[in-house]
């Protein structure tokens, strides 16, 4: 079964987060209202609404960091992970962990950062060598 995802969650101003999710991120805006805007988010719908983000603690254990939960985010093969990354570090982006690879040479190798949007809503974009090994132990 093919399907794309759709992630609906608030921010407080949608000039912002064109400026952050078109610019910073290179999502496509798609439909919008005076309350909310829809992004393609690489293939998957995010629609931002008008509103208070939900509340995140950094609960959950990444290695030795702790991160924002609930998150959100991306699977993405490496070379694209790294032009993703490219473009936050550019814009300067408060990374809460900066770009790196996690389980090296191990079964679930991968790339990661965490960051959030100028909302506070957290995200997590993963890059893999090949996406078949997402689920690798």
């Amino acid at each position: 079964m093919k399907s794309l995802f759709h992630f609906a969650f608030n921010v407080t101003d949608l000039d912002v987060a064109r400026r952050f999710y078109g610019d910073v991120l290179g999502c496509t805006e798609g439909r919008s209202t005076a309350t909310w805007v829809d992004f393609d988010f690489v293939g998957h719908q995010l629609s931002l609404h008008l509103g208070e983000p939900l509340k995140t603690a950094r609960t959950g254990r990444v290695g030795d960091q702790m991160v924002p939960m609930p998150h959100f985010g991306l699977v993405l093969a490496l070379p694209d992970w790294q032009t993703m990354a490219a473009r936050l570090e550019a814009a300067h982006t408060d990374f809460i962990m900066k770009p790196q690879c996690r389980f090296a040479g191990e079964p679930g190798e991968q790339w990661t950062m965490f960051f959030c949007d100028p909302f506070g809503n957290p995200m997590e974009i993963k890059g893999f060598r090949s996406l078949e090994t997402i689920y690798a132990t």
